[in-house]
This record gives C-alpha cells, structure tokens and sequence, in this order.
C-alpha cells in the first residue's frame, strides 16, 4: 500500500501546484504574461541589465556584439524595454549592438517622486544614460514619446547622434484630437477605447486580463499625468528646430496610426530637408512592434547607409 500512498501523495501535490498556478494567473495575469516575455528575451540573447544614472536605477537590455556601432532605441508613454522585441532583432542580425532603456517611471525602471517626467528631464536623462555605458555616439531611435525625447537629444546633442530614428512619433505642436486621459484607464470600456486607438484591429481582451491591466494602471497613474500634463503644455514641442537636424533621419509611420495620423508624419517630413519618410500599410500606433517584419528591413537599410 506505500507505493500507492505515495502516488497519490505525488498526485495530490502536482494538482495543488496547477490549482496554485491557475489561480494565480487568474488573479495575476499580466505578471505570468511578463515573466514569460522576460524568459523570451533571455532565450533570444538580450542580455537584462541594471546601472545607475543620476540617482535613478535604469533597467536596460543590451543585445548585439558589444563592439557593433551602438543603437540606442527610446520607447514611448506606459511603454517598457521589451517593446522593442521584434524590431531589434533585424538590427542584431545586420551587426549593430541595440541598447534599450526602461525610462525612469516605466518598465522595471524606478519611478521617483521627485523626477518631472517632463521630455527635457527624460532626454537628459538618457544622455547620462549612454554616458554611463561608455557610449559617445549612437544611432538613436524613438517611438512615439520616444520619438520626442529622441529629437530633443538630437537638437541639443547633434555631435552625440550618427543617424536618428522616429517611429510613429510625437513632438509637433499639434492638440490630440483624442482623450488623453485613456492612456490612465480606469474602466474596461475605457480599455477597449484606448486599444481602438492603438490598433485598427484590436483583440477582445478576457475581462480577468483586462481587470488585471486596470489594477495596474491604477498604480502608474500619477507617472502617466505627470509626463502627459508636462507635454500638453507644448513648451517643448520641436516644430521650429526640426530644419537645424542636420544628420540623416528616418521616419517610419504607420498608415492607420490614430494617435499621431500620417498627415503629422508628412509634416515631419516636409520640416525635415534630408528625412527619408516610410510607410508600414495598414498598421497602427504599434507599428514597431506589430508589423516589425514592414519595417524591419527598411531601419536595417537606412542604418548601413
């Protein structure tokens, strides 16, 4: 009868730890979703680092032979590191060392009390940043409020930056034509809205999941009301200093982007000289990271010039 016990014993302990797991991805969702995406970062060789800048613990994923020209890529509002995941991989191939961020405030970076999160602070806060890695000049990219901070480096910082990247990116002088308070949501109707918004087809998300993101933005919303309220102010908006960039600039819009239309990406373009302006078909605020096999081969191009 031991032998028998015992099984049972096994069985007994290897149900608990389904039932342990199912609930606590039914609780938890979005943690399991993120430490699956960590163990696919680790597994496709993006190496996961923490350093210092200013006072603040950045976390960062540094991929690519370290002796590769360096690329530093920016993500956008609520957005993390590992955004960055289909993209990246194009650049690794073509021999480029790819450094991404977690801004101060998102991802597993320290959010602090005391930082403004304005697009200033953030872009001095990732030339420390590279700094700090030993990294003189880099070809930059940004996404979105990425994409503002990326300007920002470039304008103030011409001799730091090769070649500069602007994915689906914000920085005009233009009012949002949109409620800007849904990138705090605090309904799942507001959810749904806001992946309208971000995507022009978007998934129906399960109500569990969706409670899950909910809770979690209620944690970063005082992050996200202070970076959107310094950006509506319009006091940093790039308009009038976009024709100084004198290095080559890549923009690449999604077609179907509701945050920032195409018509802000042509305007980029025409206050831009020497811009090459590409189109991802169909694709929406997410482009980077939805349709990186559009845009891939196109960023991959641009940087060998």
């Amino acid at each position: 009868m031991r032998p028998l016990r015992k099984a049972w014993w096994v069985l007994g302990v290897f149900v608990a730890l389904i039932l342990a797991l199912g609930i606590g991805f039914y609780l938890r969702p979005v943690s399991y979703f993120n430490r699956l995406l960590y163990v696919q970062m680790d597994m496709a060789g993006a190496r996961s680092r923490w350093i210092t800048v200013n006072g603040i613990r950045l976390h960062y994923y540094d991929r690519g032979p370290e002796s590769g020209e360096a690329v530093v890529l920016v993500h956008g509002l609520g957005g993390q590191a590992e955004d960055w995941r289909n993209l990246a991989p194009y650049l690794v191939r073509g021999g480029f060392r790819v450094i991404t961020p977690d801004l101060p405030g998102f991802g597993r970076s320290e959010r602090p009390a005391d930082f403004s999160y304005s697009i200033p602070d953030q872009a001095a806060t990732v030339v420390a940043f590279m700094d700090a890695l030993g990294v003189k000049q880099a070809d930059l990219g940004g996404w979105s409020m990425g994409g503002w901070i990326a300007q920002r480096i470039a304008i103030d910082h011409p001799d730091r930056i090769r070649r500069l990247m602007l994915f689906n990116s914000a920085g005009l002088n233009e009012n949002p034509a949109w409620n800007t308070a849904l990138f705090s949501p605090t309904n799942r109707a507001e959810l749904d809205q806001l992946d309208d918004l971000l995507m022009p087809h978007p998934p129906q998300v399960p109500g569990f999941i969706a409670d899950d993101i909910l809770r979690i933005s209620r944690g970063h919303r005082w992050v996200m009301r202070r970076a959107l309220d310094t950006m509506l102010t319009g006091r940093d908006t790039t308009d009038g200093q976009l024709p100084q960039l004198k290095m080559p600039v890549l923009l690449v819009w999604g077609s179907e982007d509701r945050i920032f239309p195409l018509a802000q990406g042509k305007k980029m373009h025409a206050l831009i000289p020497q811009s090459q302006f590409e189109v991802a078909e169909g694709c929406g605020h997410l482009a980077p990271v939805q349709c990186a096999e559009k845009m891939g081969p196109e960023v991959e191009g641009f940087l060998r010039k």
